[in-house]
């Protein structure tokens, strides 16, 4: 039998709506994390995705994120435990540097943002993924902790945020379900925090889907 310092390192998909508390729940686990969010496009990409109808920026598309940079850097850290990852300004749409991401001999991590679940099945082909979990609660909550913490951090103007986070609160329960069709499980924060310490004992393994 391997020794624990010989396990191989997998990554953890952490998904759900925007403000439904992926960072919170990483931080509470202890685990290493990887911000998904770093991986967006900058805001003069000509292949960022619009708001039907509208000029915004539609920052709720997987188009707008680079799944491909995000899955060679979750690949690198399985593989080395290190990586170098963008650090993104969220407010400016911008990259703003690099910083190395360094997890050592940590067999697991967690790698959170609205877009994980996009790449679940690449994960699991590769042979890198523990779990896919979609954190799931009341839109109306969400919508509220969400509005909170965008204004709080001035991510963007407020007339951005509030038609943002009243198209997502609409659309969050198929948010939830796409999430799902693409192999992650969706649960509530305690739930999540059973299947990563599943996870990290090594007894669950999730299936996504192709």
């Amino acid at each position: 039998m391997s020794s624990p310092s010989s396990s191989p390192t997998r990554v953890v998909l952490l998904t759900g709506p925007s403000g439904s508390g992926k960072s919170s729940l990483a931080a509470r686990s202890g685990l290493p994390v990887l911000r998904l969010d770093d991986f967006y496009k900058e805001a003069d990409d000509p292949s960022l995705p619009l708001v039907d109808g509208s000029s915004d920026i539609d920052w709720d598309s997987p188009l707008s994120w680079d799944a491909d940079a995000a899955v060679a850097a979750i690949a690198e850290l399985c593989a080395a435990g290190r990586t170098d990852v963008p650090v993104y300004d969220i407010a400016t749409s911008s990259r703003t540097g690099t910083e190395s991401l360094d997890i050592a001999r940590t067999p697991l991590f967690i790698a959170e943002g609205i877009f994980a679940a996009d790449v679940a099945a690449r994960c699991q082909e590769l042979g890198l993924l523990a779990d896919a979990i979609c954190l799931r609660g009341r839109p109306s909550t969400t919508f509220r902790r969400r509005l909170a913490r965008d204004l709080r951090e001035g991510r963007k103007s407020v007339p951005f945020l509030l038609r943002r986070g009243l198209r997502l609160m609409r659309a969050e329960r198929g948010i939830v379900a796409r999430h799902v069709a693409l192999g992650a499980h969706a649960c509530a924060g305690d739930e999540a925090l059973g299947r990563l310490a599943a996870a990290a004992a090594g007894r669950h393994r999730a299936t996504a889907s192709a």
